[in-house]
């Protein structure tokens, strides 16, 4: 029995997939990985994830060159849910230029604060994709 067997995708072929700095701690990002996506993550030692919105494999890093070095691998209790432990290359895991994806939180009056500055703009990172990418909404750029 392959590794790969004991995880236990959702019906669309997808487990959810969250990256952490091994640094840190911190949470980075959330994504979805497919079983090819998943086997190849392994076998690189780089995140790779499946996009949903575009419907095909990316790796993280391919257009901004922030990749994520693969630390460690875990599943959770139920399999139904991947961590990822990585070295975040340039600091930057969100397609908005912030550290993390994970750069809002929400305050005693009901609010969405932003708490992280954006690092790099968007534009810098990605050119003329970024404003396409938030014209269509598509938050799996990397």
């Amino acid at each position: 029995m392959s590794w790969l067997d004991e995880v236990n995708f959702n019906r669309d072929g997808l487990v959810a997939a969250t990256a952490q700095d091994h640094h840190t701690g911190r949470i980075l990002m959330q994504a979805w990985m497919n079983r090819e996506a998943l086997a190849l993550t392994a076998k690189e030692q780089q995140a790779v994830y499946w996009s949903r919105s575009r419907g095909k494999l990316w790796r993280k890093g391919e257009s901004s060159g922030h990749v994520q070095k693969l630390h460690e691998l875990r599943l959770d209790c139920d399999g139904d849910s991947i961590l990822l432990v990585v070295e975040q290359l340039g600091g930057i895991a969100c397609h908005t230029g912030r550290e993390s994806c994970f750069y809002r939180k929400l305050t005693e009056e009901g609010q969405w604060l932003t708490t992280d500055g954006v690092l790099k703009s968007p534009d810098a990172i990605y050119g003329a994709f970024s404003e396409q990418a938030d014209k269509s909404g598509n938050s799996d750029n990397g």
